[in-house]
């Protein structure tokens, strides 16, 4: 008896609980999807213009914007000239950055491209955690590099992609998300199975196999002094592959390739503003109307903040590639005392008697919700007193020490520096020493007293205290594998510790290695040969 073939997306459907009922057909999803947009009110698609510099909204309740205060949510229009011209191709924007000697300055360049022609300063002042902003280029080819459909087959046939750690395959059909990972690694003969047969693609971690995606991700990350991550989705025309959510990241939307529609809400409540972790899938009826709606083409770019609600579907007639560019994950004055305050109150309690003195012996009749809506006296007292002691209690704030613990996180998080042909030659990572000829040769360059050099990054190390010891943190060991690897550091002698911070705080000038404030010749050339070998500083010429 003949086969009949059944293809991955329907056999995926067969052994899976959580699987959508059999395929719709094309024409049905578009007819679907119609019905879908009218029923919200989506039929129409506005067009943001620019506005550079409206009003600072200076009271947090006026980051809730209303539907009538759309017309106050300006983009930039196709029509407006481009800072960047018609577009620089990326690898030549890049090439033209190495170039640049400061890595401060080579990563405020980076992101001024990112948002162009929208100035750096006006959009951290105006639209940053505040409002979306929309930037429609009229340009194609503005992002021609940094990410395309074939170079994601590409990733499917040569690297070890596999589902659910690099790649999520995903559809929202009738109000309703699904994933359809199956187990393993990801192979085209199924991957694009899936996606023909109406699923969205994610790619969780492209920077772990796009070294141009890694290099711009390494650049920002300096930028932002927060983790820079990416995704990239590619969507089937006429389909949808997320619900709509909101995130816990700042997100900039990329498009690379064909176009898609997009939808973006108001956070519901003053409570959901900034929020500290996503949510969770919305239904439709629970967002209300979209206060910014449009088609991005490629070359467009759309930020929103954490907490604003979106959801992006295809037109029938194109697919959508883009990457979302991320950052701020976790990185509020919250999460900064989080840190600082139980570290205060275990050195308040150790240090000042107030802190240790005992509660009132009958605190318990009186406080307390089955007491909050008593009119007693002792209760203001009470209250009175916690206030005086948490007021007290920034006196004994280990700010910078918390300052540091936030550091530690961000240097695990971060990506490795991609680089430069400059750096690489003047770097151990470049270093001549090999095997050649039945021999090695090119090995034992010594660095001298007249050896000048400098931290590799501006960013790239950090000293910190942890109790008695001194650690330098560093990221240039970092695996472009998120946490793959342990974060590194080594414990710094304490002869050495000023001359690290002179390196530090001397970049980008390079230093002669006689200049460090150590005790002897030896001292100094043994810790520039340590920070070498380490990838944390690289010399003026190569060895």
């Amino acid at each position: 008896m003949e086969r009949k073939h059944m293809s991955a997306f329907s056999l995926y459907q067969t052994l899976s609980t959580d699987a959508p009922s059999p395929g719709t057909k094309p024409s049905q999803r578009v007819a679907d999807k119609k019905k879908r947009k009218k029923e919200n009110g989506a039929n129409k698609v506005h067009t943001i213009k620019a506005q550079l510099k409206p009003e600072r909204k200076k009271k947090r309740k006026k980051l809730l914007m209303s539907p009538q205060r759309e017309e106050s949510l300006k983009g930039f229009t196709k029509d407006e000239e481009c800072a960047n011209g018609d577009g620089e191709a990326l690898d030549a924007l890049l090439a033209d950055l190495a170039n640049v000697n400061n890595s401060r300055e080579r990563a405020s360049k980076l992101f001024q491209w990112l948002v162009n022609p929208v100035p750096a300063k006006s959009f951290f002042s105006e639209t940053w955690e505040k409002k979306p902003i929309l930037v429609q280029r009229k340009n194609s080819d503005y992002y021609k590099g940094l990410f395309s459909t074939a170079e994601f087959d590409r990733m499917l046939r040569k690297e070890d992609v596999q589902y659910g750690v690099n790649l999520d395959v995903t559809s929202y059909t009738n109000g309703k998300r699904k994933t359809h990972n199956p187990a393993g690694r990801a192979l085209p003969f199924t991957v694009w199975d899936f996606y023909e047969n109406g699923c969205s693609l994610r790619l969780l971690n492209p920077q772990a196999f796009s070294s141009t995606v890694w290099n711009v991700l390494s650049i920002l990350q300096e930028y932002f002094g927060s983790m820079a991550g990416a995704n990239v989705y590619l969507t089937p025309p006429g389909t949808q592959g997320f619900a709509p959510h909101y995130d816990d990241i700042e997100a900039f939307v990329v498009q690379l390739e064909g176009k898609k529609h997009w939808r973006v809400y108001n956070p519901r409540s003053e409570d959901e503003v900034l929020p500290v972790l996503s949510s969770a899938n919305f239904n439709q009826i629970d967002i209300g109307k979209p206060i910014l709606e449009v088609v991005l083409e490629a070359g467009d770019l759309l930020y929103f903040p954490r907490g604003f609600i979106h959801q992006g579907d295809c037109l029938p007639d194109a697919h959508s590639l883009h990457v979302t560019i991320s950052s701020f994950q976790k990185n509020s004055w919250g999460d900064l005392l989080q840190k600082v305050v139980p570290v205060a109150l275990e050195i308040a309690m150790e240090e000042d008697v107030e802190f240790r003195k005992g509660l009132p012996l009958d605190y318990l009749t009186y406080m307390g919700v089955q007491n909050s809506d008593k009119a007693d006296p002792r209760r203001t007292q009470f209250l009175s007193q916690i206030q005086r002691l948490m007021k007290k209690l920034a006196t004994y704030s280990p700010v910078d020490a918390a300052v540091d613990q936030k550091a530690r996180d961000f240097f695990h998080d971060c990506l490795p520096p991609m680089l430069t042909p400059e750096e690489l030659s003047s770097s151990v990572q470049g270093a001549s020493a090999r095997w050649e000829h039945g021999q090695v040769v090119d090995v034992g360059s010594q660095i001298t007293a007249q050896t000048r050099v400098r931290v590799l990054r501006a960013g790239c190390a950090r000293l910190c205290s942890d109790g008695e010891a001194v650690n330098l943190y560093y990221t240039t060991e970092n695996s472009r594998v998120y946490h793959k690897e342990e974060l590194k550091s080594f414990e710094v002698k304490a002869e050495h510790t000023d001359a690290i911070e002179f390196l530090i705080h001397s970049y980008p000038k390079f230093l002669t290695v006689g200049s460090f404030p150590c005790d002897s010749t030896e001292d100094k050339v043994a810790l520039a040969e340590l920070l070498f070998e380490r990838g944390i500083i690289h010399t003026a010429e190569p060895l």
